[in-house]
């Protein structure tokens, strides 16, 4: 599903660069649940960012279900990520000014849904993330468990291939950190090939396999 082949990135500072991947191989199949390791500044965000399309890579080659990505325009990156990938974050980029009903429902907004036919999809995925009593609260009114499952649910209306998910547990507190992992391997279990980049050993032991990176090298892969 996913192939990478002597991945480089380097960002241009000003007077000074930062090569900040410095040749990542690594293959990734469908259906497997994988956590991304490291220190701050090892990399492990950027790739991720690659991963989704988010960022481009200045050597090397990213394949996609056989597809090479690279150079796309913005139009064809957005094609690609609005099918294939759902994204959850940390900060949980909920619209403050939408309801979660609302939050989730918008993805199928670009995919040309009616307003009516978006909301009644929304709801069956706010209830499968024990949030259907909650459809109309704003995110100011929920704790941060219940916003990171209306971004979860908002990530896989589109039912994307791949779920890409950057330090998702890292605003939660331990017991929601449980139940979120818990919902995270529940969509595994169910296919969805998931992604996790994480500072937390316990939150990666809950996955199959631990990408370490370190100083923007693959250091070694655990496997379980």
């Amino acid at each position: 599903m996913i192939t990478l082949k002597n991945i480089n990135k380097t960002y241009d500072m000003g007077q000074a660069s930062l090569h900040v991947l410095k040749g990542i191989d690594l293959h990734i199949s469908e259906g497997e649940y994988v956590s991304i390791m490291g220190a701050s500044g090892s990399g492990k965000s950027t790739l991720l960012n690659i991963l989704g399309i988010l960022d481009n890579y200045d050597k090397g080659e990213y394949y996609l279900n056989n597809k090479l990505i690279k150079d796309l325009s913005e139009k064809q990156a957005a094609v690609y990520r609005n099918e294939m990938i759902g994204f959850v974050f940390q900060s949980f980029n909920l619209i403050n000014f939408k309801n979660a009903l609302e939050n989730v429902a918008l993805p199928l907004y670009y995919k040309n849904i009616s307003r009516k036919k978006r909301n009644i999809i929304a709801m069956e995925y706010l209830d499968r993330m024990g949030l259907r009593d909650w459809a109309h609260h704003m995110p100011n009114e929920m704790s941060g468990g219940q916003k990171q499952r209306v971004a979860i649910a908002r990530a896989i209306i589109s039912k994307p291939q791949i779920l890409l998910a950057d330090e998702p547990t890292g605003a939660l507190d331990s017991v929601t950190t449980v139940e979120m992992m818990k919902v995270l391997g529940d969509l595994n279990a169910n296919g969805l090939t998931t992604i996790i980049v994480t500072h937390e050993r316990s939150v990666a032991d809950e996955t199959k396999s631990i990408i370490h990176i370190k100083d923007g090298l693959i250091e070694n892969i655990e496997r379980k």
